[in-house]
């Protein structure tokens, strides 16, 4: 059986086919560089910056289908709801959209195409991380070293593969982030105790057909057997693009925000 063409079309559909959102220009274009490690990413900064203050800071990873070397693809999916007035209002944060490039993952997942077309994922518990997690987590160790960024408000999130991204780099950097949040998801349920301190919201859609919602079920299952903070939302109707609703949720980012280290 040809399993790379399935997983090629996977790939290209993980987190949805690309939009003619706008692209915020308050979005700043960056870099990070050290040695063989590069990843590029946009940053919003808070309006009336003031460098003598310490603001939280936020890491969004992309899906697969926003991948690349453009450095605009990222925000097509979360980029506006930063920039929505009434948030950069309420919640002055550093906000940050790094790129994963075209060939790599943001965690070291092994996707395999089912006999029924679903795909199957086969989540590490250890190993080395990928190239793209390498560097991403070089430059959040750069970011969150900036005298202006509040350490005890380092927050993670992101959607489908950028969702698996985050639990990886949840147990990657354990001590890092306050709280954080996924949507549409998974991980190996091996890695939960390896981030059972950190308060997590996951969301899914039930009739995702990408991407099980079973694979964020049974992490959330398994927070509240062991008495860990984790909220679990289902959009029992919605598919893969369960992150429409995830960022609609009025207390998202109140939730959030609640939380300190």
């Amino acid at each position: 059986m040809k399993t790379a063409p399935i997983i090629l079309s996977m790939l290209m559909i993980l987190c949805g086919l690309k939009t003619s959102a706008q692209i915020s220009t308050d979005y700043k274009e960056a870099r990070y560089i050290n040695g063989k490690d590069s990843i590029s990413y946009r940053i919003l900064m808070p309006e009336n910056f003031n460098p003598a203050k310490k603001y939280p800071v936020i890491f969004f990873l992309h899906g697969s289908g926003e991948r690349g070397d453009d450095n605009q693809k990222q925000l097509i999916h979360g980029g506006n709801l930063f920039t929505k007035p009434e948030i950069r209002d309420k919640f002055e944060a550093i906000v940050i959209f790094p790129q994963c490039p075209q060939n790599d993952f943001w965690s070291n997942v092994e996707i395999k195409g089912g006999q029924t077309g679903k795909n199957r994922f086969n989540f590490q518990k250890g190993g080395k991380p990928t190239a793209a997690m390498r560097a991403l987590m070089g430059m959040i160790n750069e970011q969150i070293d900036e005298p202006y960024v509040d350490k005890k408000q380092v927050y993670v999130g992101g959607l489908s593969m950028g969702g698996m991204g985050t639990f990886e780099i949840l147990r990657r950097k354990r001590k890092t982030f306050a709280a954080a949040f996924t949507i549409c998801g998974g991980d190996n349920i091996a890695n939960v105790k390896k981030y059972k301190n950190v308060p997590l919201w996951i969301f899914h859609g039930g009739k995702d057909d990408v991407v099980s919602f079973e694979l964020s079920k049974d992490i959330a299952d398994h927070l509240k057997i062991i008495g860990k903070e984790v909220k679990y939302t289902l959009y029992e109707d919605a598919n893969h693009n369960s992150w429409d609703s995830a960022f609609a949720e009025p207390q998202l980012l109140p939730w959030l925000f609640s939380h300190q280290k």
